[in-house]
């Protein structure tokens, strides 16, 4: 599967195009492809996904710790953690628990403890519910950044996990700051955004606005009329006499 999505595009559906790309001479498009993997690799993955999993889990078991905290000691209230925060903590407190942390990149659990903060953003801004807590086998996901390159048409470079295959074609001449790998089923896909500078296409067809009467069926902006039905029955009696 390979796809390629517009991202976001609720910010530009207010401009025309020629305005898009005066304002911005990039659009931002999403990148999905299956990889196919060796079985090392695969539980490589696993972990990173597993860990990003433990991370996100502990994050939101503290931050419902604080808010339930705050909610019964109003006077004695926590703040409540930024994602820079909650990795501070997750150092400190965590990875020196679970050895299983320094076997995948750092940023698989940063950009978790990224989402959850995130997520308890939307949370409290009423736009969605609250975060919950996620099983394994379920939406596995993880993020890398770092040294992240596209190699050849099939082949991407990756953090720790090494060069990775895929079964179609990449995009060429880019190079991603971030890559999502996810798992469905028994298949695992990458998923990254990249930039493109759009192309302004003439228009296939003119909008005019209506306005429906009632002495005549429509008026176009244009000026055009449409008579009615009764109207034209009317004229055409005038018409035979």
């Amino acid at each position: 599967m390979r796809r390629f999505e517009l991202a976001k595009p609720s910010q530009l559906h207010n401009y025309t195009q020629e305005q898009i790309v005066k304002t911005n001479p990039f659009v931002l498009l999403g990148f999905k492809t299956q990889i196919q993997l060796k079985n090392t690799q695969a539980q490589l993955l696993a972990k990173h996904a597993g860990v990003a999993r433990h991370a996100w889990n502990w994050g939101l078991g503290l931050t419902k710790a604080i808010l339930n905290h705050n909610q019964t000691h109003p006077e004695d209230k926590i703040k409540f953690p930024s994602a820079i925060d909650l990795h501070k903590w997750l150092v400190a407190l965590v990875k020196s628990k679970y050895p299983w942390y320094y076997e995948v990149s750092k940023t698989a659990p940063q950009y978790a403890l990224m989402h959850l903060r995130a997520a308890w953003k939307k949370c409290f801004e009423k736009k969605a519910a609250t975060p919950k807590f996620k099983k394994k086998g379920r939406h596995d996901s993880f993020t890398l950044e770092g040294t992240i390159k596209i190699i050849s048409p099939f082949k991407i470079q990756v953090p720790v996990i090494g060069v990775l295959k895929t079964y179609e074609r990449l995009p060429n001449g880019i190079t991603p700051h971030t890559v999502t790998i996810s798992r469905l089923a028994d298949r695992w896909f990458i998923s990254f955004k990249l930039e493109v500078e759009p192309t302004c296409t003439p228009k296939a067809i003119d909008i005019v606005g209506v306005d429906l009467g009632i002495l005549n069926l429509a008026t176009l902006s244009t000026g055009e009329v449409f008579v009615g039905a009764k109207k034209t029955r009317g004229l055409l009696k005038r018409l035979a006499h």
